[in-house]
């Protein structure tokens, strides 16, 4: 659905109970981030239950959390936290932490720069350094990648990074991790090799991107679990009302041993190691 614009209007607010083959709906929508790992869960609960069908929709996290607070999907899906004022405004709305993400810097592979600080990060996003040689890599203009508003990944971004600074008003947005990734893999039309950053999930870097070290340290399980890599955040599913019938059972395969195996198996990181 476009940006701002609440998914599956009219979806029933409880996916209707009844007998195993009689046929069950489950939606869900929000965070793009969280998106890829919840078709990957959707599909395995699918395979085990046939009869029912799960429905896993983008949208952004602010879409997530206002679908599932007003009840027009079953699940809304969140990588930042919801806010205190949103619980206040959805006092019934449910909570589960599914996962922890670890957010990664990404580049062009022939990039040579191999890692960023930080203090770097932030000064490249608001524009202080400008340049590639500035941080050790080639003579080339740093060209921007960053989500829109009301991204969880902008949101954690900003808090991570970015603290007092802002992200500078030239950077290049995009609506989904899926589109940064692509930007920075395929350099844009015309521009200069090697320039793009950007930033997304570790879930989304495959070859065509590369993942940089940041103040030294890469985003491995083991660094996430030690607390040594510290760009970490949870994605989180929201549900209208305490789950009941079909979603309740979905959400107990998630945060049951082959769910979280799952999460494992997509470079995600479990609840409880």
């Amino acid at each position: 659905p476009a940006h701002g614009q609440t998914p599956a209007q009219g979806a029933t607010q409880a996916a209707a109970p009844g007998p195993a083959g009689s046929g069950s709906t489950i939606t869900l929508a929000g965070s793009t981030s969280v998106q890829p790992l919840a078709e990957k869960l959707a599909a395995a609960f699918m395979k085990a239950n046939p009869h029912v069908r799960i429905d896993v929709q983008g949208g952004g996290s602010s879409v997530g959390v206002r679908a599932a607070g007003e009840g027009t999907v079953n699940i809304g899906n969140s990588s930042r936290e919801v806010r205190p004022e949103e619980l206040e405004m959805y006092p019934k709305m449910k909570v589960f932490k599914i996962c922890l993400d670890a957010i990664a810097v990404i580049v062009h592979p022939d990039n040579p720069v191999t890692g960023l600080t930080t203090a770097q990060v932030a000064d490249i996003y608001s524009g202080a350094i400008t340049n590639w040689k500035q941080v050790g890599g080639e003579d080339k203009e740093i060209l921007v990648v960053a989500r829109e508003e009301g991204s969880g990944t902008r949101d954690f971004f900003q808090e991570h990074f970015l603290v007092q600074k802002q992200i500078m008003p030239t950077a290049i947005l995009q609506a989904s991790s899926g589109a940064v990734r692509q930007t920075v893999a395929e350099q844009g039309v015309g521009a200069p090799r090697k320039s793009f950053i950007g930033f997304v999930s570790v879930g989304y870097i495959d070859d065509s991107v590369k993942g940089l070290m940041l103040d030294g340290v890469e985003p491995t399980a083991e660094n996430v679990y030690a607390g040594t890599y510290q760009a970490v955040r949870a994605f989180y599913m929201l549900t209208p009302d305490e789950p009941q019938g079909v979603v309740k059972e979905f959400l107990d395969f998630v945060l049951g041993p082959e769910g979280q195996q799952i999460v494992d198996a997509n470079r995600y990181y479990r609840v409880n190691p």
